[in-house]
């Protein structure tokens, strides 16, 4: 396999805009390609070491192997055996896929592909000695090291880790907290309410907080009728992804289910009551009690608190220091050269998504490449975000958008018109249907197995 070329989301709302998805799909395709093809003739024999074997990390591993040959030795440092994807984790809720059904080993990545797996964590990172050393005691050297942790979580709104843990689950790491969400839903009778609660952005998504409030909707509708309540209660302002798409399935889909929140202040939860009170955007006091509560917590760079590796290597350098600053043509460190952070852990104002996570391991395997034999990174990168969002258990909406690199701004920003007559922004589908639903099992197919395969 060569490149990823995904199926493109289905039903556009013009033939025009039909064909301007399909053109920038196929082009996308063919430029990353190209490059890398170019970075392998001349790449001399190196030493890459990728820390993370999630989305973006497994991608940029392999991708390395391909474009870059036997020459460019790949190590891969990741503590897990499995990957579990958080893409589609959203359906185990209401038991449409199964936990297991979103694992993924990366056998192929070693056996395909050539890439050496240290399972182990990360202890330190010398960026001086370029090295790092590993939980087994290892200690790796590298010409080029590829960071891709993740996201970690803090405690807030009053709750511990253990009650993020045990009682109040966020289910944003999919796996045992996922089943343990589904059992809460599970449990809930006529009348009881379940609150959905979303931090401020930037947030890792997926699994997409919008589309789990649908989806817990439909299970509940479908068990309990007009007895269901969801409140969703949202730190932003307005809904941050498709908001045409959402506004419509919290109105219209889920009526009288879903009651939508958004703008609210000062969310305070007490795990063992179920007692959930804010601030609401007019500044008054609301308070309500839950029977299940999913409280999704805010986010930062796995390893990013103080005194913790990615922050002692000096690779947290953005302003509220959650996130790695990136220079957006390699994802080399703004702060430590030859240090690279890509997926979820970066800050780029490229959504968190697993799509995008994929797009990033592509073009930080090609810059680097390109870095090791001695040129430069492609000076204008453009990455393609798709993402399906199922709204009931057999529906679901898209939205794409082509970013492309600004000189000016130096940050990725959406190419102009994006498929639209009404400006740069995302695209979203127009319809929420099977077809949607069923073009959405081929498109987690393919890029799974691009990034794992």
């Amino acid at each position: 396999m060569s490149e990823l070329q995904l199926p493109l989301p289905g039903a556009p709302r013009s033939k025009a805009r039909r064909r301007w998805l399909g053109a920038m799909g196929l082009g996308l395709a063919g430029g990353l390609l190209g490059a890398g093809l170019v970075a392998r003739a001349a790449v001399p024999p190196s030493r890459v070491v990728v820390v993370g074997g999630g989305m973006a990390g497994a991608t940029a591993a392999k991708y390395l192997r391909l474009w870059g040959g036997a020459q460019v030795q790949v190590t891969l440092v990741e503590g897990s055996a499995r990957y579990t994807s958080h893409i589609m984790s959203n359906l185990v809720l209401g038991g449409a896929r199964s936990l297991a059904s979103l694992e993924f080993e990366r056998r192929s990545l070693v056996e395909r592909h050539g890439v050496e797996i240290r399972q182990a964590t990360v202890q330190s990172i010398d960026p001086a000695g370029h090295s790092l050393l590993c939980s087994d005691g290892s200690r790796l050297a590298w010409d080029r090291l590829i960071v891709a942790p993740g996201v970690d979580f803090d405690p807030a709104y009053g709750l511990t880790a253990e009650d993020y843990a045990l009682r109040t689950p966020h289910a944003w790491q999919a796996g045992a907290q996922t089943e343990l969400l589904r059992a809460r839903i599970a449990a809930l009778a006529a009348g009881d309410t379940f609150v959905l609660t979303i931090p401020k952005a930037p947030y890792r998504c997926p699994p997409g907080p919008y589309e789990r409030a649908c989806l817990v909707a439909d299970h509940l509708k479908s068990r309990l009728g007009s007895a269901a309540r969801v409140l969703v209660l949202d730190e932003n302002d307005a809904i941050q992804a498709e908001p045409e798409t959402f506004g419509h399935a919290f109105d219209v889909v889920h009526a009288g289910v879903i009651d939508y929140r958004p703008g609210v202040r000062a969310l305070q939860i007490d795990a063992a009551t179920g007692r959930v009170a804010w601030t609401d955007a007019l500044g008054a006091a609301q308070s309500v009690t839950a029977q299940a509560i999913n409280p999704i917590a805010p986010q930062r760079a796995r390893g990013s608190r103080p005194g913790e590796w990615l922050e002692r290597a000096g690779l947290i350098d953005s302003a509220d220091g959650r996130w790695a600053g990136v220079d957006l043509l390699s994802y080399e460190s703004t702060a430590v050269p030859g240090v690279h952070v890509i997926g979820d852990a970066a800050q780029t104002g490229l959504p968190k998504a697993g799509h995008i996570a994929n797009q990033e391991g592509k073009t930080c395997a090609d810059a680097v490449l390109r870095l090791l034999a001695g040129g430069s990174p492609d000076p204008a990168p453009v990455l393609n975000s798709a993402c399906y969002s199922p709204i009931t258990a057999g529906t679901a909406s898209w939205l794409t958008a082509v970013y492309q690199y600004d000189p000016a701004s130096r940050t990725m920003r959406i190419a102009a018109g994006n498929g639209r007559t009404d400006g740069a922004r995302p695209t979203e589908s127009a319809r929420i249907d099977a077809e949607n639903f069923r073009r959405m099992g081929t498109w987690f197919d393919t890029l799974m197995a691009d990034s794992f395969g």
